[in-house]
């Protein structure tokens, strides 16, 4: 077997891996809303076990995309590809970690009434896994105008959370005796609009991946680039 064979059936299993992991993502985010809009501790607990899978998916990846750069010896745009891996797992990981975030914020609620039903959170977390997903899917067919398209997307994202940050602000100066659960949801709301952001982190390493250059590292008028 030629070095290039076994780097892209190496490349290939990581590729595996990757949409795995955004698949586990991808339930822990629905989850850990579910978790809070039915109050529900067991759908939380879920959760917990997802994130800890997430976590050890990410050590595993890492493993084997330093085993490549160590080993392959790859070329600049193989560097690029598998380096654009690692981080984009850093960014997965991380919205891992905020879905547990919200789920243990849901268990907080206990068996209190929620003082309004909710909207617009629920409305937030299905926008950002699709960002997830759309994330990784542009990197597995490098797609590089779907993984641009994640910035305009985020857009969306961030007015749900002007939109509830407002809702939430008049709330507790009408009800202060609620405002410890404002608070909660103010979090949760957070927490959602950081998963957007990583969401187009991951899309702008897919665009450095394939092109060399990364959106926010501009140099005067032009992009940075690795040729």
């Amino acid at each position: 077997m030629s070095i290039r064979t076994r780097y892209e059936r190496e490349l290939q299993e990581i590729f595996d891996k990757l949409v795995l992991m955004c698949r586990h993502i991808e339930v822990a985010i629905e989850k850990s809303v579910r978790s809070l809009t039915e109050l529900d501790p067991e759908i939380a607990k879920e959760v917990f076990d997802i994130e800890e899978l997430i976590d050890r998916m990410e050590r595993d990846i890492e493993q084997a995309c330093l085993k490549i750069l160590m080993m392959e010896q790859p070329v600049a745009r193989d560097f690029r590809e598998v380096s654009a891996v690692l981080k984009m797992i850093t960014d997965l990981e991380r919205i891992g970690d905020q879905a547990r975030d919200i789920a243990e914020i849901s268990m907080q609620f206990g068996e209190d009434r929620i003082f309004k039903r909710l909207v617009h959170i629920p409305m937030m977390s299905v926008i950002v896994i699709q960002m997830v997903k759309d994330g990784v899917s542009s990197y597995i067919n490098r797609d590089v105008e779907l993984a641009r398209s994640l910035d305009k997307t985020d857009d969306k994202v961030d007015d749900l959370f002007n939109l509830v940050m407002g809702e939430l602000i008049e709330f507790v100066k009408k009800n202060p005796d609620d405002a410890e659960q404002a608070v909660m949801f103010i979090m949760i709301n957070k927490y959602l609009e950081r998963i957007g952001d990583h969401a187009v982190n991951i899309g702008e390493w897919v665009e450095y991946a394939i092109t060399g250059s990364h959106p926010k590292r501009e140099q005067g008028n032009e992009r940075y680039s690795i040729q």
